[in-house]
């Protein structure tokens, strides 16, 4: 029996996640498997991956053939690189501590990389935030400079009208008068 690792489709139409399963190579993508070694949510950002790490490994060593996908989930979660060592203490080229540490070191460096790459999206979030504030801000001006503009032409359109029939007033009082 060849076995697969591969996705097996969960969620509502156009929200899909997945499991991560091994299956019978010859059985339907949503039919019956062997064991959940995961769940996979690309919903999210970034995707999302729930691995059973060990189980995952054993299946690897044991021949089970990822589709592309899993494959890149599994390389990206480092179950690729632990089979890799683990065949260079197969092969005697180190110890299995030294592979260990090597593993660990590889973690930690991809764990400080996926850090620092949230850091420069948080940052980049704040300065588009503060580019819009200081756009908004720049358009409330010219609104507010605007409706003062209006205000200040209808008050000196209103002024002299209001100007002209008080001169005009007294002018007729002065003519009866004479």
């Amino acid at each position: 029996m060849a076995t697969k690792i591969r996705l097996q489709r969960h969620g509502r139409k156009s929200y899909a996640f997945y499991s991560i399963v091994i299956a019978d190579s010859r059985a339907p993508r949503d039919g019956k498997f062997t064991e959940k070694i995961g769940t996979y949510n690309p919903n999210t950002n970034p995707a999302t991956v729930d691995l059973n790490f060990e189980r995952a490994l054993k299946w690897v060593l044991n021949g089970a053939q990822p589709t592309d996908t899993v494959r890149n989930i599994l390389s990206r979660e480092g179950v690729y690189m632990k089979k890799h060592l683990l065949g260079g203490v197969a092969k005697g080229a180190f110890g299995e501590a030294e592979a260990e540490a090597k593993f660990e070191a590889w973690k930690k460096d991809k764990q400080a990389g996926l850090a620092n790459l949230k850091a420069k999206e948080e940052e980049a979030k704040k300065a588009d935030a503060k580019a819009r504030l200081e756009a908004e801000k720049k358009v409330n001006e010219a609104k507010a400079k605007a409706i003062a503009e209006k205000k200040a032409a209808e008050l000196a359109a209103n002024a002299p009208a209001e100007e002209a029939p008080a001169e005009e007033t007294p002018a007729a009082e002065e003519a009866p008068a004479e």
